[in-house]
């Protein structure tokens, strides 16, 4: 029998809560009713949600007044007050904000901003270099740090005329996640399909109002990070408390002392804190759940967390294309472990046959997740092509392979694509490949991911070099240093195997599959 699924698994799981008509409309609300809780922390500083209003309408207006309505934002900076206040002001100025991440090199970052054509780059301090390398077509670029924090306005009076708030259907984001080619694409979001997606989210997974401390490890500048904190926290008018770089032991200090309720995680976050020395003596006992995304979460993992600290973790499942949350495992019902639970309510996902991906495959049979719903992206930007590749007659095909079982319990198998997630973040082996062909000493190259304990998986490079006479040893220094200036830390190999030869198919392909299993193994 042919399975497509809706949703499943608890009561009325169809519903979908009260949705705001976009995130600022969440954030409006929350000051009106409740402008004296605290919203947002970091560190020592703290603003209440009048502050925090106070602080987006500020900026908003000189994002308006530089011409930023209509247009777009970047952002290139990380955890801080300042992050927070510039994604919800790049909406509020009505611009499409453009979150990227501040440990790019020049090198990914210009292809990038050539493609999203900001009009204002606000960026931290620390990034100054990059961005005179690689931000100079930028019209308005603006230093965030000392002496510029964008708190400056934490005690402004509140405005004669309010901005008037965006409308459902106008962008709202452009989050660039990476491709199989190798380049990344910015996908583009809605307000109504980022805040829906909000609501459907509450749906199997619901906060307190006006009672979660939320906290945010992972960076702000990362979807999943936007979605299960910035928004979240916002949407229940809660305290969301930003850590401004993740240290397991200051992590497990702050659940302790800020009484953390909430805390969005992923696999390597998890495993890190529980390897801390601090771990078996922590208070956790305010936790009163987890979640956990962009990488699977092992059983193993789960269960000694769960067996530890009494709190559970709800694991779900979604991609930047799908705003971005498209399963969760609900936290009032049946958690099955080991899958990322079932569709969001107004979200239909099915596993169709990987040849012609039209033909819906019964539960217990692997092939292609697609999914459609209100959350999905509206495409590419300016890649029409892609965009065609991916969203067809309706649905969104994931590039994921997945099956479900009887119950509509999704489980993620493999990957259709070559995509390797590194310790939560997608890394697309093609372009680590690009980086290592274009050093004079290397004649071929492949990458490939390889299970890793920690980190989920790890890039192992297999290279052939141009000539045998540079030392093994002088070659593979002089790789690491190379790639180091052009990509960002989690996109640099694990591992580097020079080789003689790479293996190929029949057709003169490079066999990744024979790479695969030979990554697998210790060299």
């Amino acid at each position: 029998m042919a399975f497509s699924i809706a949703h499943s698994g608890v009561p009325d799981a169809g519903a979908l809560p009260f949705s705001h008509p976009t995130v600022l409309h969440a954030l409006a609300d929350a000051a009106r009713r409740t402008p004296d809780l605290p919203a947002i922390s970091c560190e020592a500083e703290t603003l209440t949600y009048r502050q925090y209003a106070a602080c987006v309408d500020a900026l908003a207006r000189e994002l308006i007044a530089l011409g930023a309505e209509g247009g777009r934002v970047a952002l290139l900076m990380g955890n801080s007050l300042d992050i927070a206040i510039a994604t919800f002001a790049a909406q509020a100025a009505l611009a499409q904000v453009v979150p990227l991440n501040p440990a790019y090199t020049a090198h990914e970052l210009t292809p990038i901003l050539a493609n999203a054509r900001p009009c204002v780059l606000l960026f931290d301090a620390a990034c100054a270099g990059v961005v005179a390398s690689a931000a100079q077509e930028v019209p308005h670029r603006i230093v965030v740090g000392e002496g510029a924090r964008l708190t400056r306005w934490s005690d402004a009076p509140p405005p004669a005329v309010p901005l008037p708030l965006p409308a459902p259907e106008s962008l709202s984001t452009l989050q660039y996640t990476g491709g199989t080619t190798g380049r990344s694409k910015g996908v583009d979001l809605t307000h109504a399909a980022v805040a829906v997606n909000v609501a459907q989210r509450e749906a199997l997974l619901p906060t307190l109002p006006e009672a979660e401390r939320v906290l945010a490890i992972t960076p702000l500048f990362h979807v999943y990070s936007v979605s299960m904190g910035l928004y979240l926290a916002a949407y229940a008018r809660s305290h969301l408390v930003i850590m401004p770089r993740y240290r397991p032991e200051d992590v497990l200090a702050t659940i302790a002392r800020e009484r953390i309720t909430l805390l969005a995680g992923s696999p390597t976050i998890f495993i890190g804190l529980m390897a801390c020395p601090a771990f078996a003596s922590a208070d956790l006992s305010s936790l009163r759940l987890c979640y956990s995304g962009s990488a699977p979460l092992s059983a193993a993992t789960l269960e000694r967390w769960e067996a530890a600290t009494g709190c559970g973790i709800c694991e779900g499942y979604g991609q930047s294309e799908a705003g971005p949350v498209l399963t969760y495992n609900p936290q009032v019902g049946r958690r099955k472990v080991g899958t990322v639970g079932f569709a969001l309510p107004q979200t239909q996902v099915e596993v169709v046959d990987v040849e012609t991906g039209t033909r819906i495959l019964a539960a217990g049979e692997v092939g292609e997740i697609r999914a459609r719903g209100p959350q999905i992206m509206c495409g590419y930007r300016g890649l029409a092509d892609e965009t065609a590749a991916a969203l067809r007659d309706g649905w969104l095909y994931t590039g994921d392979l997945g099956e479900f079982d009887a119950d509509g319990y999704l489980t993620i198998r493999d990957r259709k694509k070559d995509m390797v997630i590194v310790g939560g973040y997608n890394v697309y082996p093609r372009e680590v490949e690009n980086a290592l062909l274009a050093h004079p000493g290397v004649a071929e190259a492949a990458v490939v991911g390889a299970p890793d304990t920690y980190r989920g998986e790890r890039l192992v490079a297999f290279v052939v070099p141009r000539t045998a006479a540079t030392p093994a040893a002088a070659l593979e220094a002089d790789l690491s240093a190379y790639l180091a200036e052009r990509l960002t830390r989690y996109k640099l190999p694990g591992e580097l195997r020079l080789v003689a030869a790479l293996p190929k198919t029949t057709v003169g392909k490079i066999d990744k599959i024979v790479l695969r299993t030979t990554a697998a193994t210790p060299a």
